[in-house]
């Protein structure tokens, strides 16, 4: 990805996840937002874009944070929100026997306390491997992957999605069923 690619794509994260209202944004319930109204609001805030730009940046994503609607017209991040308005409607999915999550070391007393919580975003994200679980990690310190018992905890009630881009989602992850 191209640094004005990988810069757009960071800019649209923190909009479309977090601060649509920073650039004066308005996200619906599904997170979705007109591309035209962004390209207006991100213009404002001296940002500059394009219709071209924005297509070109999702199709080039490695990670596929963002999906644009059937019609053409409307951008979202797939998943990560902590915008409170957005409720992505997924589709219930039974997992895998294991998920992995990966995290910082000096989280570890805490999710061995607590599990592990969606703070201020909606959900928990596991990978289905390790190797992405550890680059998730490394952005936070120093990296340590947890084995989830996502099958057992499926199989006693707790709920799991996965967003289109492959991502695991759960509300919560109980320390039952991680492996530390």
């Amino acid at each position: 990805m191209s640094k004005k690619h990988t810069e757009v794509s960071q800019f649209l994260s923190y909009v479309l996840r977090h601060q649509p209202q920073s650039i004066g944004l308005t996200l619906d319930s599904e997170g979705l937002a007109d591309i035209n109204t962004l390209i207006a609001c991100a213009s404002k805030a001296k940002n500059m874009l394009t219709q071209q730009l924005i297509h070109a940046v999702v199709e080039s994503s490695d990670k596929k944070r963002f999906a644009i609607s059937e019609d053409g017209r409307c951008i979202r991040a797939v998943q990560g929100h902590s915008v409170q308005q957005v409720d992505i409607c997924f589709n219930e999915k039974m997992p895998p026997e294991f998920l992995y999550h990966g995290t910082a070391t000096r989280f570890l007393e805490a999710i061995k306390e607590q599990g592990l919580l969606a703070g201020s975003r909606q959900y928990v994200h596991l990978s289905s491997d390790e190797t992405t679980a550890i680059a998730i990690g490394q952005r936070h310190g120093k990296p340590t992957v947890l084995k989830i018992n996502a099958l057992l905890m499926y199989q006693q009630g707790i709920k799991f999605y996965q967003a289109p881009n492959g991502v695991w989602m759960s509300k919560t992850v109980p320390t039952g069923f991680i492996d530390l």
